[in-house]
């Protein structure tokens, strides 16, 4: 799927939707993301600022999403632990950039070619226009080899005998 149609897709989901929460970019090349949460009624706590569901909710998906769409289809690749630590009240609308660099993902491939579960933590601020920590989330990634892809190990009886 192209980076663009993903985009406008997210943003129709309903629980992006009616929770106000907007992806705003997503690179072509699925290394960079950024995601707003706006303040509004609807989506207040009790005391009228944003609601800590939303702030987990609009981080949630896409450290997974853009490792996907990077590693490619030979790889699963699951959220596995999540935590977020409210930092400052959020009063105003929000914002969170994701950037997954080239070098990480070339880190979880080498990790992951022996076909074993590799677990990594990526961590997002969630912030104010001006720059203020409203959040810190991180998440859990899982990302192993899928068995198809995986190159089996040459015995070395038959590397012997060859």
């Amino acid at each position: 799927m192209r980076a663009s149609t993903f985009r406008r897709l997210m943003n129709l989901w309903p629980p992006f939707l009616f929770n106000s929460i907007h992806v705003q970019y997503v690179s072509d090349d699925w290394s960079e993301l950024r995601v707003a949460l706006r303040l509004r009624p609807w989506n207040r706590n009790y005391v009228r600022t944003q609601f800590g569901g939303n702030l987990f909710a609009m981080t949630d998906p896409f450290w997974m999403l853009l490792a996907m769409h990077q590693l490619g289809n030979d790889y699963f690749v699951w959220d596995k632990a999540g935590a977020i630590d409210f930092v400052a009240p959020g009063r105003e609308d929000v914002y969170a950039h994701f950037k997954l660099a080239p070098s990480v993902v070339d880190e979880l491939r080498a990790a992951a070619a022996d076909g074993e579960k590799v677990l990594r933590w990526f961590d997002v601020d969630v912030v104010t226009r001006s720059g203020d920590v409203v959040a810190r989330v991180r998440k859990q990634l899982y990302v192993r080899l899928k068995p198809k892809a995986r190159v089996e190990p040459v015995r070395q009886e038959e590397a012997q005998t060859a």
